[in-house]
């Protein structure tokens, strides 16, 4: 068996950003996505969000694209919600945001999703992690090489917002 380590943050929205996640059905929601996780291997830290989102922070095997990941749940997830007859179409917007953690930074990335209705109440959200523009599936490559595609860059770490340091 191998030896891994791979922490993400992942989020991703509700279609159209729609106000969906409601208190009724975000229990059942998050548990049904934790166990879809679980089944593909996944370990769940922490799940929350909003309205119109929702964060993860989990350990994948290496065997396992993201990309599958995200599909599996987002997919699963509202199909069990639309079975639930709520009134009206659950659906997840295309598209993600993952960023890969170190262990360092596992515990400060938990406290950020589990805090995430305080966050947004507050208003002391973290741009990085909550942002959504044009560029949210990434940036168009049309067959150029790597150094020719262009690229997104930070202006500031992630998790170093609260002034803790990360290293």
């Amino acid at each position: 068996m191998p030896f891994w380590r791979l922490y993400y943050h992942l989020v991703w929205s509700t279609k159209n950003r729609e106000a969906i996640i409601t208190p009724q059905i975000e229990t059942r929601l998050y548990a049904y996505i934790v166990n879809k996780a679980a089944e593909l291997g996944v370990y769940t830290y922490a799940i929350n969000g909003d309205p119109q989102h929702t964060h993860m922070v989990v350990a994948s095997p290496p065997d396992l694209a993201l990309s599958k990941l995200i599909q599996e749940v987002k997919g699963a997830s509202s199909h069990d919600i639309n079975q639930q007859g709520i009134g009206f179409k659950f659906a997840w917007q295309r598209g993600y945001g993952a960023l890969s953690l170190g262990q360092r930074q596992l515990d400060q990335a938990v406290a950020y999703v589990e805090r995430q209705k305080e966050h947004h109440r507050d208003q002391t959200t973290h741009p990085w992690l909550e942002r959504y523009s044009e560029f949210d599936e990434g940036p168009d490559n049309h067959g150029l090489g790597r150094s020719r595609v262009p690229s997104l860059r930070e202006e500031g770490v992630a998790y170093g917002y609260l002034g803790d340091p990360l290293f």
